[in-house]
């Protein structure tokens, strides 16, 4: 088994800080869904400010509120207006990677999205691995 990527939110930007809170990452669950992260699942986070790098768990706030939250030691690793990245991962078998199609969000400063795009392996007849970044998403049969 193999960690990949799974899904990405790319320069997603912190909206608060919440030191008290139990902790987590409380994320709007319309960049969720459409990149495929669930509640509660576990995530990798990195600022792209500061290089702090963690892991935590997924809660959705207000469906259309683009909140990025950092919460209990969390909150921490970051200041309101710092990038992220937050990305999820998924072990699966090598002879499988062409069948993982992982969907990354971009962001603006006000975490409307800019760009979507996925990421495309798979395996040559030969054995070699292949690798592109398409564009839109892979419902859209590119």
């Amino acid at each position: 088994m193999r960690k990949v990527v799974a899904a990405k939110l790319h320069g997603i930007t912190v909206t608060d800080a919440d030191l008290n809170y139990h902790g987590s990452i409380t994320l709007d669950p319309d960049h969720c869904d459409e990149a495929g992260i669930l509640p509660l699942e576990y995530v990798d986070i990195w600022n792209k400010a500061s290089g702090a790098r963690l892991s935590t768990y997924v809660i959705y706030g207000e469906k259309g509120s683009r909140c990025c939250v950092l919460n209990g030691a969390a909150a921490r690793t970051c200041q309101i207006g710092d990038e992220l990245i937050v990305c999820s991962s998924a072990y699966i078998e090598t002879h499988r990677i062409a069948e993982i199609k992982t969907r990354v969000l971009t962001f603006n400063r006000d975490n409307s999205v800019r760009d979507r795009m996925f990421y495309d392996a798979g395996v040559k007849d030969d054995g070699r691995m292949t690798f592109a970044v398409r564009e839109g998403s892979p419902g859209d049969n590119l």
